[in-house]
């Protein structure tokens, strides 16, 4: 005796097949280290500002040193700030007034408010912060506690 059965599909959900969909995931792990609320030093914390300027941190043997790229900014218009081991620097470009956004052809170039927030590590002094700003970059400067610097002890014969 035969037996006849409806056919069912091997997979009950087949759908095409999105390469980019996986790729979604490894963007999302790459990008949670630089979200709000990572413990991790020097991350990144996120913005409400409009624009984002790049900033680059890194380490050197006597400091940790903050770059953002501001050009068009005025020093005045730049706020520093450090609090509870978090860098904030914040601020704004203004808009050009003598050209109206009609006169425009192009308008690449974003304006208005800013600020961008770095976790610090506790090594760092931020009492003897310095900051200079020249040809559009913003530098900042936090040497850290001598406690903190490295040191080399000299092995003695016995």
């Amino acid at each position: 005796m035969m037996m006849v059965t409806k056919w069912q599909p091997r997979y009950s959900t087949m759908k095409a097949w999105d390469p980019f969909a996986e790729l979604a995931g490894f963007r999302r792990f790459f990008d949670q280290p630089l979200t709000e609320g990572s413990t991790q030093p020097f991350s990144l914390v996120g913005t409400d500002g409009e624009w984002r300027p790049l900033m680059d941190v890194f380490e050197t043997k006597d400091s940790v040193v903050v770059k953002l790229e501001v050009p068009g900014i005025k020093q005045e218009d730049v706020q520093i700030s450090v609090e509870d081991n978090t860098l904030t620097v914040s601020g704004e470009r203004k808009h050009e007034a003598e050209v109206n956004e009609e006169g425009y052809h192009r308008m690449e170039r974003a304006h208005g408010s800013f600020q961008r927030s770095v976790l610090l590590p506790p090594t760092v002094d931020a009492d003897r912060a310095k900051a200079t700003y020249q040809n559009g970059v913003l530098e900042i400067q936090l040497p850290k506690k001598e406690e903190a610097k490295p040191k080399t002890i000299k092995v003695e014969a016995a």
